[in-house]
């Protein structure tokens, strides 16, 4: 496995700050544009046979756009009110973002609670994972706790499954070089993350799998 928290990424606060904001937005943009098409159909004369199909897409849109937006605020930091977190909280975020992609998310917590980097971290970990099983599959996360440290673990096969240059280069805290900096922001940010800690993250692929590690202290 890559040791991937000794290089920082060259970017400035101001340039990872716009890509983060991007990120986000690309990610609310979806769900949130569906939702006016949605209402677009209901508000069309000549669609009303389109009715019950307009209000389901309403309500899945909104269902995703309301787990993204709660997933958001721990994983990339907004709410900082709390030192620590209970992991079937963290879970219920998670579970809510895999909701609305193919693979599934296996969740096993030898931890009762972590602290706010090791919170930010399993829940960037467990979407990362997810977006590296494009068809499917299972990404199994475990923490634990040991030797005073919060140890993260998520194993995920699937067809197809494999990291982004870009992603990988984002959790060597890498600069983003011709890739998509959507991709590669998340990355990045758990990179820096985790260093600022006083951990590690790392990485490694092979056939049908990604397997990726993070180490917080606790």
């Amino acid at each position: 496995m890559t040791d991937a928290a000794d290089t920082p990424a060259q970017q400035s606060p101001s340039e990872l700050a716009a890509l983060l904001a991007a990120r986000l937005c690309h990610d609310f943009i979806s769900p949130a544009s569906a939702i006016v098409s949605g209402l677009d159909l209901l508000e069309d004369p000549t669609a009303q046979d389109m009715r019950e199909d307009a209000m389901s897409l309403i309500n899945a849109s909104a269902r995703k756009l309301v787990d993204l937006l709660q997933f958001s605020r721990v994983a990339f930091g907004a709410s900082a009110a709390a030192e620590s977190f209970d992991c079937r909280d963290l879970e219920t975020l998670a579970q809510g973002v895999y909701a609305h992609v193919r693979p599934e998310l296996e969740w096993v917590a030898d931890a009762p609670q972590v602290n706010k980097p090791a919170a930010r971290a399993l829940l960037n970990l467990a979407q990362i994972a997810a977006g590296a099983l494009p068809t499917g599959g299972k990404a199994r996360l475990r923490v634990l706790l040991a030797d005073n440290r919060y140890v993260i673990t998520v194993d995920a096969s699937g067809p197809r499954a494999r990291l982004r240059p870009e992603v990988v280069a984002g959790l060597k805290g890498e600069p983003l070089g011709d890739g998509i900096g959507g991709q590669w922001i998340q990355a990045a940010y758990l990179h820096n993350l985790v260093k600022a800690s006083g951990g590690q993250v790392a990485a490694e692929t092979a056939e049908e799998r990604v397997t990726l590690a993070a180490w917080v202290p606790a």
